[in-house]
């Protein structure tokens, strides 16, 4: 009893952990001064694998990049090497591993619809047998990838006997012809050319080719199944449950639940189309398997709510378990209230005990234990509000930044214009709230603002009162340029390593 009594009065003195100094890691793709950024080349999906060793991007081309983590344990270097090196934390280091494409434009003839090939969401399932799994998505197809080393077969004897042909256009076997990984003989040095003519007569002796397995591997991505044809309008979601032999796919109006060896069937589980399309009041935004419990998961709508169900309760789910939404603040209301409020990402912690929220004014973080409203809200885009009008006329205000939350969910981040990010603390007490930008000079936004007489404030009021000093603009006076965007950003499951993407480079920072 008093180790217990003890133990929460000294977690109540230690007060929350300090805020984390961030530092460049990694870059991939990045582009020089000037370079014309390719419209297929734009990163649309990020997402790590449960245990943080691959990470996998989409992009607008529809293909898929995935990355895996190279962290050298023994530098064998000496204790000099180690006391001159510019960090002392040891943080994840990734390289490239192969790429694939994973859709390809399409047309709808039937809606006169065109597809494209922009990769929507990233799902990784549970690897098996040394084998890499993964789902992802474009607006109308899903499919499940598996990404395995296969060792190269190649040919090892020439198909044609040069001796017997002599003084011909074919090469004696002392030079042997080059090998490319699928077998197939190079042309430049004269091999089985075009020019070549069979001998009077024809050739007397023909060897079949001796086939070979060398110990070369090649990473070979194989598409297992398709599921497709169960969506009318665009896929904004795909989750995969617990049990990892199932996944939902949700679009704006419906939610369904496949198994993942089966591709020609599905079950509606969530559908709030109505009778009549005219009574519509909200959309499907964003739906996310409980990372525990595979019978609960929770979806957002674009009227500011999030729904969790309990697939035991019905087979039809459009009766939600609990209903998490903030009531509108009395005389608030605008012609904006609804658009701003809509739902672009929703993240289960760990734990499943908390889902945390982005809306486009704010983050919030819910516990799922209390329905009465969020245990605390972040705001992130609030100095913007004077800029709605300009927001709403450049399309700007729909876009859908996406949320991520720590393994241990001490601290959460989204993205922001200017290529921009921000980390908030979650633990109480914490006033942690850092802005950081998308290049290998992350804290060079952090520009000191003059000295003021200390005051006791929450990381929300902080950053209120930063944005409400200058509004459209950043801490160092500079506009916001709102055509750069950092909508897409995951955070490392066990460490605290952020990956995001700014158009077509995926910056990698540690802390």
């Amino acid at each position: 009893m008093n180790g217990g009594d003890d133990a929460a009065s000294s977690a109540a003195t230690s007060g929350p952990p300090p805020s984390l100094e961030w530092r460049f890691s990694q870059v991939f793709g990045e582009r020089t001064a000037g370079e014309e950024v390719q419209e297929v080349d734009i990163i649309s999906a990020i997402e790590f694998d449960k245990s943080g060793d691959h990470l996998a991007t989409g992009d607008r081309g529809g293909r898929v990049v995935l990355f895996e983590r190279t962290d050298i344990k023994d530098h064998g270097g000496s204790r000099r090497d180690y006391e001159q090196m510019d960090y002392t934390v040891k943080h994840p280091e990734f390289r490239y591993k192969t790429e694939f494409q994973s859709h390809e434009p399409e047309f709808d003839y039937l809606k006169s619809l065109e597809i494209e090939e922009k990769i929507n969401k990233i799902r990784w399932c549970q690897p098996a047998n040394g084998a890499l799994f993964l789902l992802s998505t474009n607006d109308k197809t899903i499919k499940y990838w598996k990404v395995q080393e296969k060792k190269i077969k190649k040919i090892s004897e020439m198909n044609i006997d040069p001796k017997v042909i002599g003084n011909s256009s074919i090469p004696s076997s002392s030079s042997p012809p080059p090998i490319v990984a699928n077998g197939v003989h190079a042309e430049p040095h004269g091999y089985m050319s075009n020019d070549f003519s069979f001998p009077p007569g024809g050739i007397p002796s023909l060897r079949l080719p001796v086939v070979v397995t060398s110990q070369e591997t090649s990473l070979v991505a194989r598409c297992r199944r398709v599921y497709a044809h169960a969506h009318d309008y665009h896929i904004n979601s795909i989750s995969n449950s617990s049990d990892g032999e199932t996944f939902i796919s949700a679009d704006d109006l419906r939610v369904n639940l496949w198994n993942l060896e089966i591709s020609n069937q599905s079950f509606n589980i969530v559908d709030v189309k109505p009778t009549n399309m005219e009574d519509l009041t909200e959309v499907i935004t964003s739906a996310e398997f409980h990372p525990i419990q595979c019978n609960m998961l929770a979806y957002s709508s674009s009227k500011g709510s999030i729904r969790l169900i309990d697939m035991r309760q019905s087979a039809l789910c459009d009766s939600h378990t609990k209903l998490f939404e903030e009531p509108e603040a009395p005389g608030s209301r605008s012609f904006f209230t609804e658009i701003i409020a809509s739902i672009s990402d929703i993240k289960f912690s760990s734990n499943g005990r908390y889902i945390l929220s982005r809306d486009y004014m704010t983050l919030k973080l819910w516990d799922i234990n209390m329905d009465s409203g969020p245990v605390a809200s972040y705001q992130v885009h609030e100095h913007l509000r004077p800029k709605l009008c300009d927001l709403y006329e450049n399309d700007s205000i729909f876009d859908k930044f996406e949320c991520c939350l720590s393994g241990d969910g001490s601290r959460v981040a989204t993205g922001s214009y200017s290529n921009l990010f921000r980390v908030f603390g979650t633990s109480p007490g914490s006033t942690e709230a850092a802005t950081l930008e998308a290049s290998k000079n992350p804290m060079r936004r952090q520009i000191q603002t003059p000295a003021r007489p200390s005051r006791s404030m929450s990381s929300m009021t902080r950053v209120v009162r930063r944005g409400s000093e200058s509004p459209g603009a950043e801490a160092n006076g500079n506009a916001y340029d709102f055509t750069t965007k950092l909508l897409h950003m995951a955070w490392h499951p066990t460490e605290n390593s952020i990956a995001c993407a700014a158009a077509n480079s995926l910056y990698m920072y540690y802390a």
